[in-house]
């Protein structure tokens, strides 16, 4: 919104009706727009100012341009991501961007808010995405220290088990192509997925010894259990396996694509709306979540979804108190954006 030097006085009006002021911005960009968080605090002590950044505000890569995979290398999370013997695996921009960065982003300004309510005080909320990244991977990072000794995670990647490593938590290929997931990490899961998975197979699928349900930490059995896994799932499609398994305690459940699911995030044997029966612009748009009982939050209607650059300055101006001569004056100078496209959200 902000653009000239009219920028200040107009940034620090919606600020004090806001009460609340997220930034993407790195370094030291607030100051050089004039908003500094320091005097922004002196002027409105209840303010929460949240700053949000790929590197770390500090060190030698503070003024370096990076995007989620750089933040995710730095964190020692990427090292820890991908099959035995092969380079580590970025998981699209999830990890770093939105856990590691905006939800641990709103993790702190609810943190802030709840303490301003006790004290009458905001503050300033400082979130980077190497660091926030590392937080939110605190259980892999902790039972895999050496100091930890837990043989849950105590080999290199792609050894261990819930990395790859072990058979009964792992991504299986199907007749079709398409793919079945297990998950079967307690014993008593997956017993019970053994049972119905072997009780599916086609008579003399699996030759020689039948895995037992005993042997699951064995890993002298793993590279066994691997590939009876393997040419198991292939001896059907991925639906029949789905059907097979739903509403069991096997922990195995079919790899859906994202047209399959629909906005709320039902799939197909939830809701019936999956691929060919997509009737809504909307399908595979995720709604919002977590969901309130009492406030929920409005999906957003169909069309464009995204945020236009000065969609909403003309309503958030006015709010905070700027006639309509003064907003057409700011926008004529510059000082802020302007989009006829309302905000969809």
């Amino acid at each position: 919104m902000l653009k000239t030097n009219a920028r200040p006085l107009a940034g620090i009006r919606v600020l004090e009706l806001a009460g609340l002021a997220p930034t993407p911005f790195a370094g030291r960009v607030l100051e050089r727009l004039g908003l500094d968080p320091k005097e922004l605090l002196e002027q409105n002590p209840r303010l929460i100012i949240a700053r949000l950044t790929g590197f770390r505000r500090e060190g030698p890569y503070s003024h370096m341009a990076g995007h989620d995979i750089n933040y995710l290398a730095l964190s020692g999370v990427l090292s820890m991501l991908g099959r035995k013997g092969e380079k580590p695996y970025a998981p699209a921009n999830t990890l770093a961007d939105f856990a590691g960065g905006g939800l641990m982003a709103v993790a702190g300004i609810l943190v802030a808010i709840i303490e301003r309510a006790q004290s009458g005080k905001g503050q300033l909320v400082e979130v980077d995405m190497v660091t926030g990244t590392r937080y939110a991977a605190i259980f892999p990072l902790t039972v895999s220290h050496p100091a930890a000794k837990l043989p849950m995670w105590d080999r290199p990647r792609g050894e261990n088990a819930l990395d790859g490593g072990a058979p009964w938590y792992d991504v299986y290929e199907c007749k079709d192509g398409r793919y079945m997931s297990v998950g079967a990490i307690e014993n008593h899961f997956y017993a019970e997925f053994l049972r119905i998975f072997l009780g599916a197979l086609p008579q003399n699928t699996i030759a020689g010894d039948t895995p037992r349900a005993e042997q699951q930490l064995d890993r002298a059995t793993w590279p066994r259990l691997a590939d009876v896994l393997a040419v198991g799932f292939r001896t059907r499609t991925r639906d029949e396996w789905t059907a097979t398994f739903l509403g069991t305690d096997a922990c195995c459940v079919p790899v859906l694509e994202p047209l399959e699911v629909d906005d709320a995030g039902r799939g197909p044997n939830e809701s019936g709306v999956g691929a060919g029966n997509a009737d809504s612009s909307l399908i595979g748009y995720p709604s919002p979540a977590p969901r309130l009982g009492r406030t929920p939050a409005t999906a957003p209607a169909k069309g464009n979804i995204f945020l236009r650059p000065g969609c909403d300055s003309a309503d958030v101006l006015s709010q905070a108190g700027f006639v309509a001569e003064e907003v057409q004056a700011l926008v004529k100078q510059g000082a802020v954006g302007a989009s006829g496209d309302k905000s969809r959200l």
